[in-house]
């Protein structure tokens, strides 16, 4: 009764509810024109996280870790005049660029001189202007190569290879100008590319502030390319159905509002387009179009039975508006459960297209009627594809197979699903971050020629909390942070650190006269006499901030790192967490722990930590929102076929499916990552749809025709069925349409999610049911059974 009345009520007020979706559609119009692009690091683990606050706390002591941009070049031409000025002139050009904090390449160094007379240290550059002798760049050349502080730092172990290290402001990083301020970058050196015609003409770029800045410029592009895309897939695809361009345009308008509602729903909200957020135009498209199909499917076939076209709205109205109801509360479901996960990322993109989904289904719901009311009733050809021999071919063929060939659908499935749990089982959980690139995409192929050279870029930190204030400079804590150093050291991922011990070691040799020998930290007695120098040093304070509170409690020591992926990241933090955790609490002279008020805290984190930690978060969440979704769609089936078994056997066509994908997943090498961990509960929302098609109008023929069940799913097959064809069609083109991405990430969801609703719609139309069919032979021969006493 309730939908009679939800119908009634669309018809009654059709002026008054055009009026009301215009001024929200104008409305949430402006809120989505000013939505604009996340420029910060993915927000993946919540802020309670453990890590995630000790991240925060370090980059409030220290400054943001991920604001180096490095450029690399190989080149035998580096100390020759003409080359080494022109080096030297990149890097001031680059350093006058507004947002550019400091510039450091072998053209930017400093020395130490020790000034007695004045009893301090005095810092002076090693190039304060252009060289004017070939002389004068040799003897350069043989002065860097006397300071260990820089070796490897700014050229690689060959001398080939010399890379230049730009620091951006920290206010700047997470904002839009990053992106300007990195354009700029990148024409000068370009620029510098061509003019000394390095190899192809390459400046090899690569560092956070780039990457991120080239995936945000990706994202803005394919977010363009995939409502297009949807757009033009779902257009060709409804035209080649219906043959009607008006049906094309109503279905479309009416998507296209949907589109503007999701995207106003994201400002509305406060967030920002993410790689995830970005996604969601394209699939309200997608996902928004069966709603039309399934209403327009009805009116068809009531106009077919010889229903006047006010009759064959309404009706269609309120047979599908239920059935639509409940398929797209599950879809939502899909995406919802990821607002359980804790995850901002994750949470912002399940709200925003679940909210965008229902606001889409209600204003199909509403517009499309009333926009048929007004037109024509569609001639009997346009009706015509209601009978297509292929379709109907199939569907006939479906029946046959459902009701004399159900031990056979089992086999097949066993077999199936056994083989897919086996691949299932060879799912590889990692992920790197930059792995959803192309290996041939310039992001990447630079990367890892910086790798290949510096061994990367990536930031590791050690965060060390004295406990007391001063105590940073003491011998004892200095020592202990060599060796910890010493133990990084053991690991061939890590560069050398950068750290106040460096620093010392460095202030040590200009202290004794500039002999490399003495690159290394000094005694007690000798750390106090040269302790005695820093404090008069001017300016010193600012060149070391980066590495020491004001107070001389918390300190850092950074290291860069390759692109190693979460499960070597993993495996380094759990080996060396616990080393730094003996090395400062422990006595070394002793073995034993130290008292509680000699104790530090020593915690490693940075980007590298974070995102592997977010990673495991996520895996972990995967099976969490994926049991909150066949719950949720349980409970639905449940209230819809109420009977708790039924349920429960109703749900298992959605579910064989995602095994299927997971085998698929295994057995292709596709890992488990932030990009692909959606698949499941997303592809899952959507399979449901067909399980409540089928099961909505199975019950309706049992109820209102008065048919047995063998009549009422034979009927369900023959007119649910063709709805459920098209829509399989147009979601499986739909997602098909994220394989253009430069993403792998998004091309293996596209790929897999257009398979797994493919497979759910034969598995709804097919195994669904051959269940229901079973059952009831069973029920039918246990009331058969006579009962012992």
């Amino acid at each position: 009764m309730i939908w009679q009345r939800v119908s009634s009520f669309i018809f009654k007020h059709r002026i008054t509810l055009v009026i009301i979706v215009l001024l929200g559609t104008a409305f949430m119009g402006y809120q989505a024109s000013q939505v604009r692009l996340s420029y910060e690091i993915a927000k993946i683990l919540p802020p309670s996280d453990p890590d995630f606050q000790r991240y925060e706390t370090f980059k409030s002591q220290f400054g943001q870790d991920g604001n180096v941009m490095v450029l690399g070049i190989e080149t035998d031409s580096m100390y020759q005049l003409n080359f080494f000025n022109d080096w030297y002139a990149l890097s001031q050009k680059i350093k006058r660029i507004e947002g550019i904090k400091d510039v450091v390449s072998n053209a930017n160094l400093y020395s130490i001189l020790r000034d007695d007379s004045a009893h301090t240290f005095r810092i002076r550059p090693l190039v304060p202007r252009p060289l004017t002798t070939q002389a004068g760049v040799d003897s350069l050349h043989e002065r860097i190569g006397q300071l260990p502080f820089y070796r490897g730092l700014v050229t690689d172990s060959t001398g080939r290879t010399h890379l230049m290290a730009i620091t951006f402001e920290s206010k700047l990083v997470n904002t839009k100008n990053r992106i300007a301020v990195v354009r700029k970058v990148e024409a000068v050196a370009d620029s510098f590319g061509r003019q000394h015609k390095l190899l192809d003409n390459t400046v090899h770029m690569s560092g956070m502030p780039y990457i991120r800045t080239e995936f945000s410029a990706k994202v803005s592009k394919e977010m363009t390319l995939f409502m297009g895309l949807a757009f033009l897939v779902t257009a060709l695809i409804l035209f080649y159905f219906f043959r009607s361009l008006t049906v094309v345009l109503t279905a479309l308008a009416v998507v296209g509002i949907g589109v503007i509602w999701a995207t106003g729903y994201i400002k509305l909200f406060g967030y920002d387009i993410t790689l995830l957020t970005g996604l969601i135009p394209p699939l309200i498209i997608v996902i928004g179009v069966p709603n039309a199909i399934f209403l327009l499917n009805r009116y068809h076939e009531e106009l077919n039975r010889k229903r006047g076209k006010d009759d064959a709205l309404r009706i269609a109205t309120e047979k599908v508006g239920e059935t639509t109801f409940f398929a797209n509360v599950t879809t939502s479901i899909g995406f919802f459960v990821f607002y359980f996960t804790g995850s901002p990322l994750l949470l912002e993109f399940g709200l925003v297209a679940a909210c965008g989904i229902m606001t889409t289904y209600v204003v199909s719901l509403v517009l499309i009627p009333i926009i048929f009311s007004y037109l024509p009733e569609p001639s009997s050809r346009q009706r015509g594809h209601l009978d297509r021999r292929h379709i109907s071919g199939f569907l006939t063929w479906v029946n046959q197979l459902v009701h004399h060939r159900r031990a056979a659908i089992y086999t097949f499935i066993a077999i199936v699903t056994s083989v897919a749990i086996v691949g299932a089982l060879r799912i590889n959980p990692i992920g790197f971050v930059v792995d959803d690139l192309p290996k041939n995409d310039p992001i990447y192929t630079d990367l890892k020629f910086i790798e290949s050279r510096f061994k990367g870029v990536m930031p590791f930190e050690v965060s060390i909390d004295t406990k007391r204030p001063g105590r940073v400079l003491t011998p004892q804590t200095l020592t202990k942070i060599k060796l910890l150093e010493r133990e990084f050291s053991k690991y061939g991922e890590f560069t050398r650190p950068l750290s106040l011990v460096e620093a010392v070691k460095f202030f040590y040799q200009s202290y004794r006269g500039g002999d490399p020998k003495y690159f290394a930290l000094p005694g007690a007695l000798e750390l106090s006499q040269l302790a005695s120098y820093v404090p008069q040093l001017k300016g010193s304070e600012n060149r070391f901030k980066a590495y020491l509170d004001s107070s001389r409690r918390y300190t850092r020591i950074s290291f860069q790192m390759p692109d190693v992926g979460t499960v070597r990241t993993k495996q380094l933090l759990s080996e060396l967490q616990p080393k730094a955790d003996s090395i400062f609490n422990v006595d070394r002279s002793t073995g034993q722990r130290v008292a509680p008020n000699e104790q530090y805290d020593v915690s490693i984190t940075g980007n590298s930590v974070v995102f592997t930690r977010g990673n495991d978060y996520l895996l972990k969440n995967l099976a969490e929102s994926t049991v909150w979704a066949v719950l949720l769609v349980s409970v639905i089936l449940v209230f819809l076929l109420r009977d708790l078994r039924l349920s429960l056997i109703a749900i298992l066509p959605s579910v064989v499916p995602l095994i299927v994908t997971a085998g698929i997943m295994g057995f292709c090498g596709i890992h488990l990552k932030p990009s692909t961990i959606l698949i499941f509960s997303i592809a899952f929302g959507i399979s449901s749809d067909g399980t409540i098609y089928f099961i909505t109008k199975y019950r309706d023929e049992l109820r209102n025709q008065k048919l047995s069940l063998v009549q009422a799913v034979s009927e369900t097959i023959r007119h649910t069925g063709i709805s459920m064809f098209y829509t399989a069609i147009i979601l499986f083109a739909g997602f098909a349409i994220f394989t253009a991405s430069t993403f792998q990430g998004t091309v293996a969801l596209g790929i897999l999610v257009s398979i797994t609703l493919l497979m759910g719609m034969a598995s709804n139309l097919i195994l669904l049911p051959a269940f229901l069919l079973t059952v009831d032979k069973k029920r039918q021969k246990a009331q058969k059974s006579p009962t012992v006493m």
